[in-house]
């Protein structure tokens, strides 16, 4: 897969890979309406409660910084904390992965209302022409963002994707978690996804770069897939020693 990446690129980020037999069928008109109307209800409340909440951002001076020198970077984040990743980053045309089937397009319709751009793919289908598209935009200038546990977990268990992409950019891979004081959990879901609670105070951690060796072996990209993951894990720490201190609790 890492040739495919340094390929010459044609496609554009948003652009969606080319059918193959091995991919889904395309949604039922029902479907797609579906995704229109309650992603654009999705959407507002994305907004409602976004705009709501209290942030504390804890190690924006490093991201500053990683951007100054790196000039684009890699996002990586636990697959539950995306309805706020998409209030805090949003506008900036970040570039994701996002899969074929519903839940993927339905995600996707939301978060293109916020400015990110979508690679069409996932892990099991496609991912190596979204991490090419991905690339591309890489070279471009924009910043690229992974739910690195995604599409279906385990849940906090980080896959290669981020390392791929940033062994082919050379540019570094920024960890970031968000944990809020108050949230709705949904603790049926393969992620416990969280909705922070209207008004509630909320952090943000982030990681030193990780940088990733254009020839670096498979070993040290293995290597390198274990930082990500020990960074994302300190950072959970991190927040469960600031809920704690925040006095505040979870609803699940």
């Amino acid at each position: 897969m890492s040739q495919s990446l340094n390929r010459p690129i044609t496609r554009s980020p948003d652009h969606p890979i080319q059918q193959s037999p091995n991919q889904p069928r395309e949604l039922t008109r029902l479907q797609r309406l579906e995704i229109r109307v309650f992603g654009t209800l999705a959407a507002w409340v994305v907004r409602l409660i976004g705009s709501s909440l209290r942030w504390e951002v804890h190690g924006w001076d490093t991201w500053e910084s990683a951007r100054a020198s790196a000039g684009c970077l890699i996002h990586a984040f636990w697959h539950s904390e995306i309805f706020a990743a998409t209030w805090f980053w949003r506008n900036r045309r970040i570039v994701v992965m996002s899969g074929y089937n519903f839940d993927a397009r339905f995600t996707a319709n939301v978060i293109q209302k916020y400015g990110y751009e979508i690679a069409r793919g996932s892990a099991s289908r496609g991912a190596a022409g979204a991490m090419v598209s991905m690339v591309r935009a890489m070279q471009r200038g924009q910043n690229t963002a992974f739910t690195i546990d995604g599409p279906r977990g385990p849940r906090h268990v980080a896959k290669a994707g981020a390392v791929m992409v940033a062994k082919a950019t050379g540019a570094p891979i920024i960890c970031f978690h968000i944990r809020p004081a108050r949230a709705w959990v949904f603790s049926k879901s393969w992620d416990r996804t969280e909705i922070p609670r209207p008004f509630s105070r909320i952090a943000l951690f982030i990681a030193p770069p990780i940088a990733v060796a254009q020839n670096a072996s498979e070993a040290e990209q293995v290597a390198k897939l274990q930082e990500v993951q020990a960074a994302l894990d300190g950072l959970v720490r991190e927040g469960d020693e600031w809920r704690r201190e925040a006095g505040d609790r979870v609803i699940g």
